[in-house]
């Protein structure tokens, strides 16, 4: 099937920035990318939000945090949210449309983390902060009015691969107990040579080219060796899969990374994981970012938000 015209037209007009090795620009695109989430705020109705600092192991981490609007007095299930951008861009306002909708389509308490972004903090600082707002979110569950009995992670992107690395860390680690994982066309293997990544090389919206330069500037010297050396806090794909919570794993045709999500869902089945995989079939990556304009993307977002409410 052919790529949603919508989405094309998107793609054409430069949906996303081409990525460039020059540190000055990517803080420039960065910059850019926030003014026009706060020139474009979402419509999307949430009780209330709250940007909050919160301590991890290496200094304060940024969150915000979504209440839906409910009028239940039950405490609302929790969802940590990690946001997209090949670990070198993105924050609180360019992905604070969709942990509007993962609050108000899920009615939960969103949990949305400004983990530290690469190349000035490669790996492991994202991990480390992404495993750390975890650990916040469960303890202080019940001030937010949380059930910490109900918590899942989402993350699209950049963002579904430290969704799947703090699957497998609590779950090493006894805890916090997780009810699902969404990850949305997660970068969980950095291995471009899967077929979609010769596929899909030049996009729309995400290139190999692109994926080269996040993944240098992420993973830095632990880029050396080949994907299956990585360790599986950075490449998830490569960690014992048993025992983790179940999935949803979306994919998108004509995305470079779809053969990750589709590579790991095959993983987690296989280790018992109970697993639901979805590609849509006229879609590129990062359509979730686009679901207020693109009908297409929108329906497969609430999809998924749909299965995400179900599991909570």
């Amino acid at each position: 099937m052919p790529l949603d015209p919508i989405l094309e037209q998107i793609a054409a007009g430069g949906g996303f920035a081409p990525m460039d090795e020059d540190l000055a620009i990517l803080h420039a695109e960065r910059a850019a990318a926030r003014a026009l989430a706060l020139a474009n705020r979402s419509r999307t109705k949430v009780k209330r939000t709250q940007d909050r600092q919160i301590e991890g192991r290496e200094g304060p981490i940024g969150v915000r945090i979504y209440w839906p609007d409910t009028d239940s007095a039950a405490p609302a299930p929790l969802v940590v949210f990690y946001h997209g951008g090949g670990f070198a861009r993105g924050d609180l306002e360019t992905h604070d449309p969709v942990a509007r909708a993962i609050s108000a389509k899920a009615e939960a308490v969103v949990v949305a983390v400004d983990y530290r972004l690469a190349p000035e903090h490669p790996y492991p600082a994202a991990a480390h902060d992404s495993f750390d707002a975890l650990l916040w979110s469960h303890e202080h569950a019940a001030e937010l009015g949380a059930d910490p009995g109900r918590i899942a992670v989402a993350g699209d992107s950049a963002g579904g691969n430290l969704a799947a690395v703090v699957t497998q860390l609590a779950r090493d680690a006894g805890g916090p107990p997780l009810k699902f994982q969404l990850l949305w066309y997660p970068a969980v293997t950095f291995d471009l040579s899967l077929p979609s990544a010769e596929e899909n090389a030049h996009g729309p919206l995400l290139t190999r080219k692109d994926m080269e330069l996040y993944g240098r500037f992420y993973l830095g010297d632990t880029a050396t060796g080949a994907p299956a050396d990585l360790p599986a806090t950075a490449a998830p794909v490569n960690g014992n899969l048993a025992g983790l919570p179940p999935a949803y794993i979306a994919t998108a045709q004509y995305d470079p990374i779809r053969d990750d999500g589709t590579t790991y869902a095959k993983l987690l089945a296989e280790a018992g994981v109970p697993v639901e995989l979805h590609n849509a079939e006229t879609l590129a990556h990062g359509y979730v970012s686009f679901a207020a304009a693109v009908p297409v993307a929108k329906e497969a977002r609430d999809r998924s938000l749909a299965a995400l409410k179900a599991a909570l």
